[in-house]
């Protein structure tokens, strides 16, 4: 019985990070959202369909400043 209620709720947060993260243009955008939200980047990789590395590196860059040129 609690694997159904953990289910059904993993089920909940994936369509409503996704309905929440729809309207926003770049996938750079989406996983910094759903970080800052708290998610995992395993469960940010599976919401948008990439892996977890690339939300890594994504959250990575996002942390570095911008160099100047």
């Amino acid at each position: 019985m609690a694997d159904d209620i953990s289910e059904k709720l993993d089920i909940l947060i994936k369509l409503q990070a996704a309905a929440l993260t729809a309207p926003m243009g770049s996938t750079k955008d989406k996983i910094v959202f759903l970080a800052q939200a708290g998610l995992r980047p395993s469960l940010i990789a599976e919401i948008l369909g990439t892996t977890a590395n690339h939300v890594n590196v994504a959250l990575s860059k996002q942390r570095k400043p911008a160099k100047k040129k």
